[in-house]
């Protein structure tokens, strides 16, 4: 049963969806997804974690930027391995992690569709973490 209090969250994002909004927003689309789902992964793994990860626009415009982009490897490390220990607490079976940002998302870019394969994991998780949220809280 639905808690009328808990906001219901998105469960049906994907990968095809993201880039053709991305291209015909100019890359505002994929912006406002990642902030949302950051918002997402905050509101539902920092009560159990403690942890609260970065916003993703301060991220993006300012701390990255200062930081020569390292931050934002930085970023990407420890919220992939904050959705993979949401994933195992909550009892979903899918493997995500930092692995698979370091093994999709940058040694993938050797072979052109790594970050892409990434981006759809990295979305399937969050989608499954929050289709778990919206079912029992």
């Amino acid at each position: 049963m639905n808690n009328p209090a808990r906001p219901q969250l998105k469960t049906n994002r994907g990968l095809i969806k993201a880039l053709l909004l991305g291209l015909i927003t100019f890359g505002i689309y994929p912006l406002v997804m990642y902030t949302k789902m950051t918002n997402e992964i905050n509101l539902i793994a920092s009560p159990h974690d403690g942890k609260k990860s970065m916003h993703y626009l301060l991220l993006t415009f300012i701390v990255a930027p200062i930081t020569c982009g390292i931050a934002a490897i930085v970023w990407q490390h420890r919220i992939c391995n904050r959705m993979g220990d949401e994933l195992k607490r909550r009892g979903i079976a899918y493997n995500f992690s930092a692995g698979t940002f370091w093994g999709w998302g940058v040694l993938g870019s050797l072979i052109v569709i790594g970050p892409f394969v990434f981006t759809h994991k990295y979305i399937k998780a969050q989608n499954l973490i929050n289709a778990d949220y919206n079912a029992r809280g």
